[in-house]
């Protein structure tokens, strides 16, 4: 899980629901569906790159661009349909997940970072088509030079003129130069655009790529420029293009796949369920598993069991880790009817594989029941998948009000006097 602060308060995520949320803030107006799913492969690839962003804080991301800007319930069906599309897609780099910056509009033309060979300077074709988008701001002298001073930044006491003295490769401002009451400071332009966008708004300067007279700037383009222009993409997907040529345009060498070097999905398909792997002959064990744990749960339960489950088994610990996430440590995860597991050798080598099965198809069965205590769903999935038998808080409801009775809680709902003792007891609550 991804921890996330949000709202001044730390949440977890999956991985596929936060770059669901990151698509929905970040470029839900696109027109575009490929657009949007190469956005989606960006942002998860960025999120399995750079998780640990604010780990002195206690968390991973936070929910602005600092990172990747969140839309909490902002999400609609394409978004959700171009998340589901790419699922678990990353774009690669010499076996490793690639840097994948993304941005606003270049203003038809990209800029170069150091940190990854691939993120080039280039004339962006598809964002000049998409119109260049002009901006002008006339700057107050005295709110700058406050802005730099709120900053921590040395400029004139009196700003009178900005000018640009040194520019990067795509033509934006690298170096400013600011004078006024008879002082001169250079200052880098990337420290002076934060200083004022953070004082007095981010749609004042809006990109380094400008031009200044005395203190009025005029410019192309929206954000940093590197990596994926997002007027540009969205151009693209218009005009016919994939969301794996988009993405190959702005990350040239970068390859797109769910390991390093990409892997060939296949589907068995049950009488229930559906199995996504990639080693059909080894993994339909857990085909077979899953369709008689089905019928067992059903019988012995009484839930109304779904038909449309789908598990996807991972060939290796790293694929696992980069699509979905999670620590090692997890064998599995469920969201809504995807179950994804980690390699069925390793999870028969821990001697888990039958219990791990049963435990996510009940999160599956309880999932949909929103009203249900996360504490009682998990209780209930290690209850039935008999992880520690007899120990835990349901087995003591079991024991208590007996077994049909508890399970019938998981589709009418918990009475509220065992949802109210769940309150005060810290033992009964989600691990």
């Amino acid at each position: 899980m991804l921890k996330v602060e949000t709202g001044g308060k730390i949440a977890e995520f999956t991985l596929e629901r936060y770059v669901a949320t990151v698509v929905a803030g970040e470029s839900s107006v696109f027109q575009s569906s490929e657009a949007l799913k190469a956005m989606a492969v960006a942002a998860r690839t960025y999120a399995v790159r750079m998780r640990g962003r604010h780990s002195s804080e206690g968390f991973d991301f936070c929910e602005t661009t600092h990172c990747q800007r969140l839309e909490l319930g902002a999400s609609n069906s394409r978004v959700e349909e171009a998340v589901r599309e790419t699922e678990g897609e990353l774009l690669w780099y010499r076996g490793k997940p690639a840097f994948t910056p993304y941005c606003r509009d270049c203003g038809g033309r990209s800029e170069a970072d150091t940190s990854a060979s691939y993120l080039l300077s280039h004339p962006d074709i598809y964002c000049a088509r998409a119109g260049i988008s002009d901006w002008q701001w006339r700057g107050d002298p005295a709110a700058i030079a406050e802005a730099l001073q709120k900053a921590g930044l040395h400029g004139p006491r009196k700003l009178e003129r900005v000018t640009v003295v040194e520019r990067t490769a795509s033509g934006r401002a690298r170096t400013l130069l600011l004078t006024g009451g008879g002082e001169s400071v250079r200052i880098s332009a990337g420290s002076f655009h934060f200083a004022v966008g953070r004082a007095l708004g981010w749609n004042t300067i809006r990109s380094d790529r400008y031009e200044v007279f005395v203190t009025t700037f005029k410019g192309t383009g929206a954000g940093h420029g590197v990596g994926l222009c997002q007027r540009g993409a969205d151009e693209m997907g218009r005009e016919g293009r994939s969301y794996r040529e988009i993405l190959a345009y702005y990350y040239p060498g970068t390859a797109v796949g769910l390991t390093g070097t990409g892997l060939s999905w296949q589907h068995l398909s049950g009488e229930r369920v559906t199995l996504w792997t990639v080693r059909p002959t080894q993994d339909t064990v857990v085909l077979a598993e899953a369709e008689s744990e089905l019928r067992k749960l059903q019988t012995r339960t009484g839930w109304t069991v779904p038909r449309d489950v789908q598990i996807r088994v991972y060939p290796d610990l790293d694929s696992f880790r980069n699509a979905t996430g999670e620590g090692g440590w997890i064998a599995g995860y469920t969201q809504a009817h995807r179950i994804y597991l980690q390699p069925v050798q390793t999870l028969q080598s821990r001697g888990v594989l039958h219990s791990t099965v049963i435990h996510e198809l009940v999160h599956v069965i309880t999932g949909a029941r929103t009203d249900l205590p996360l504490w009682f769903q998990e209780g209930l999935a290690n209850y039935l998948a008999a992880y520690h038998p007899g120990s835990g808080d349901v087995a003591a409801l079991v024991r208590r009000y007996g077994e049909t009775t508890v399970l019938g809680w998981a589709t009418r709902g918990l009475p509220r006097d065992v949802t109210n003792a769940s309150a005060s007891n810290p033992a009964m609550k989600s691990k």
